[in-house]
């Protein structure tokens, strides 16, 4: 995250395979900086297959006006795959933060100079009762790592983003946002 003259910008990017809620993540990411006052920018990038193939997301969030919504040199990074891992990796700038769901990515990153934090994001998603929740727990510990959300008011922001038939999901989401966030 870059602040200066204590306006917050955070770029970051999200990496895994479809089926991993990847742009859902970024879309809620966004919403909730959204509802927290902040300027946003939102880039979804997937494959043509149903499921399994790439899914990618770039966003911002600033306290200001956004120059450009192009994230070529994110700040922040989380890998879900393996396949993920060198394209971050690639891209994350130097002293960025690179999150890697260790469940599912065994490679230990190259680099050196960038501060690498590993989650267990599917174990603790599946201990929660639901293995695809990993994107929010994902998202909780993007939040605590990189400061860029609060997440203070996330069942209501959460109530807001879901429809009402989807509000029985929100319990579960929150305890995996906060589980995620605890977690790192």
């Amino acid at each position: 995250m870059l602040v200066f003259r204590n306006i917050m910008i955070e770029k970051s990017f999200f990496a895994g395979f479809g089926g991993q809620g990847i742009i859902s993540l970024g879309q809620i990411w966004v919403y909730c900086a959204m509802q927290e006052g902040k300027n946003v920018t939102f880039f979804p990038f997937y494959g043509a297959e149903k499921r399994g193939g790439i899914a990618r997301a770039s966003v911002i969030i600033s306290d200001e006006e956004i120059a450009s919504p192009l994230v070529t040199v994110p700040d922040s990074a989380l890998v879900m795959n393996a396949d993920s891992l060198p394209l971050c990796e690639g891209i994350l700038k130097k002293d960025g933060i690179l999150l890697v769901n260790s469940s599912l990515v065994k490679e230990d990153p190259r680099r050196n100079d960038v501060q690498v934090v590993r989650i267990d994001a599917s174990a603790l998603a599946e201990k929660l009762g639901n293995i695809r929740f990993a994107n929010m727990v994902a998202l909780g510990a993007m939040a605590r790592l990189t400061g860029a959300l609060t997440l203070a008011r996330i069942e209501e922001i959460l109530k807001k983003f879901f429809s009402p038939d989807k509000h029985k999901f929100v319990p579960l989401n929150v305890e995996a946002i906060r589980s995620g966030f605890a977690a790192v």
